[in-house]
């Protein structure tokens, strides 16, 4: 345990380093563009100092009864408050699971008003999700360095067609952009895709490389059934995942009851290291992902300045705005082929043309900005000049820290520490 406390320690400094010169990076060049094209109407919120200093977080998403509340018992090694495991839909709240020395429940209406909290701007899918959301906190050596979301289980059938009364999928989006893995369980026993799963498997798209499969409950099963689920589950997930690369699925039984069928254990074993092991990275690497996804946002928000000017410049300045206002949102797809080779802008970096769309129609598109050159300049010299030097300190300062071998057993404790963790014997 003490080695990896001290490894995780030059981890935080790193973070620190670069965390603080992200948010003055961000709030002296990328923050001005932003607010000057209205980026936070259209897109993401303002970034306040707790979405760049939140700890890792993994989101948990799966049909019900697919074992994702008892996942997180696993990685724990103990319960947490509010939990509920049963064969039926128990979990049918968002729940964060976060460190703190007190151990107890915080609800949804309390969490978006706290300004240590990074979770503020869900204050806009309304009470009717607010009643569904709440943090669990607990002191355990797991949560010092990572946080975990569980999700309500996805129903099926006849159940699917309830209204949960918000925006269940918009929700699921939110989370998407900020955690850095989501873990899509299976069940070996039910591998169906509903309607609703499929569609929140499509809200997660654009964020494919922080998505993991788990097929869960693997030990129910024999070494011939095994080899079936495993093919059936990758040709359901190719229908929806619609990806050319094919998805790393791990297979495992992640609870700590003996295994039913005994001949794959060394097989579970090696994937639940592996699993673990992508985990574990999440703390040495959130600087990296903190930069990346700031180069996202960069791009993003420069496109989006070049969408609202050229709507602006679009518009006539008397007679026949309404006319021209619908046309442009009709055509809004050869705006972005102008765009694009005016500006020798990737596609890939242009925003969903239907949200766009639907975002546009309440404007008045008289009142947008023209384009600020200077406002664009300082955004490249950003990218070019700040993020650069930051890219090369992150590989400079983790070059030091050692990797450790992962090894099997009781002395996972040590080198595993982040998840104490001990495998079924």
């Amino acid at each position: 345990m003490f080695s990896w406390l001290k490894r995780e320690k030059q981890t935080q400094e790193i973070v620190d380093n670069v965390v603080g010169a992200l948010k003055r990076v961000y709030r002296s060049k990328l923050l001005p563009l932003e607010e000057h094209y209205n980026f936070h109407d259209f897109h993401s919120p303002k970034l306040e100092d707790p979405d760049f200093d939140a700890k890792p977080m993994i989101l948990l998403v799966g049909q019900y009864s697919t074992g994702k509340t008892t996942f997180i018992r696993y990685l724990l090694e103990r319960d947490f408050p509010g939990i509920r495991i049963g064969p039926e839909p128990t979990t049918d709240r968002f729940i964060a699971v976060m460190y703190d020395e007190k151990e107890g429940v915080i609800p949804g209406n309390a969490l978006v008003v706290d300004p240590k909290k990074q979770f503020r701007p869900l204050s806009k899918y309304g009470n009717a999700f607010l009643n569904r959301f709440q943090c669990s906190t607990l002191p355990t050596p797991v949560l010092q360095a990572i946080s975990i979301v569980d999700t309500p289980g996805i129903l099926s059938g006849e159940k699917q067609r309830i209204d949960r009364g918000y925006d269940f999928t918009g929700v699921l989006e939110w989370f998407a952009e900020r955690v850095d893995r989501i873990i899509l369980l299976f069940d070996a026993h039910k591998l169906d895709i509903s309607d609703e799963f499929r569609r929140s498997i499509e809200a997660l798209k654009g964020h494919d490389d922080k998505i993991r499969i788990i097929l869960n409950k693997a030990d129910m099963v024999d070494h011939q059934q095994l080899m079936r689920v495993y093919g059936a589950l990758m040709w359901s997930l190719g229908k929806v995942l619609q990806t050319p690369e094919v998805a790393r699925v791990y297979i495992g039984s992640f609870w700590d009851q003996p295994l039913r069928y005994d001949m794959n254990r060394r097989l579970f074993e090696d994937e639940e290291q592996d699993l673990f092991r992508d985990l574990q990275s999440l703390p040495r690497n959130a600087a990296l992902r903190k930069l990346n996804d700031l180069i996202k946002r960069a791009r993003l928000a420069k496109v989006h300045a070049y969408i609202i000017a050229e709507l602006r410049k679009e518009m006539p300045s008397m007679f026949g705005k309404d006319s021209k206002k619908k046309d442009l949102i009709k055509n809004l797809g050869q705006i972005y082929d102008k765009l694009q080779r005016e500006h020798q802008i990737s596609p890939g970096d242009f925003p969903d043309i239907k949200k766009m769309q639907e975002a546009l129609q309440p404007y008045d598109f008289s009142k947008f900005h023209s384009l600020k050159h200077n406002l664009i300049e300082t955004v490249d010299q950003m990218l070019a000049t700040d993020i650069a030097k930051l890219m090369e300190m992150i590989p400079q300062e983790e070059s030091n820290l050692v990797s450790e071998p992962v090894v099997k057993g009781e002395s996972i404790f040590i080198n595993f520490s982040l998840f104490s963790l001990s495998f079924v014997a």
